[in-house]
């Protein structure tokens, strides 16, 4: 599992970089995120399946598609928020005891 969870880590930074290097081309930049938006949504749902992944598509197309906010990290802010600041409840594990 943690493997995963770096691959995406890894994965989630790539997306983001590609996603922000479009404000460093000055007239083509903004042209080519109406092409990385759906791109990057799509891609959003895949890593993520479920509804927060739904969710988290939605805005990291709306995110992509807006200008100016390409320097907003979704993808990495996505893996934080699925890996290391929400809680999940613990679950109750079953220990089994061997008598002799």
């Amino acid at each position: 599992m943690k493997l995963f969870r770096n691959k995406t880590f890894v994965k989630g930074l790539a997306y983001d970089l590609v996603g922000m290097a479009s404000v460093a081309i000055p007239v083509i930049g903004p042209f080519l995120d109406l092409l990385w938006a759906p791109y990057a949504a799509k891609k959003m749902s895949e890593m993520y399946p479920g509804r927060k992944g739904k969710l988290a598509s939605v805005l990291v197309f709306i995110e992509e598609i807006l200008p100016g906010t390409d320097i907003i990290p979704t993808f990495t802010l996505m893996y934080l928020y699925t890996y290391v600041w929400k809680k999940e409840p613990l679950k109750p594990q079953v220990i089994e005891v061997e008598s002799y």
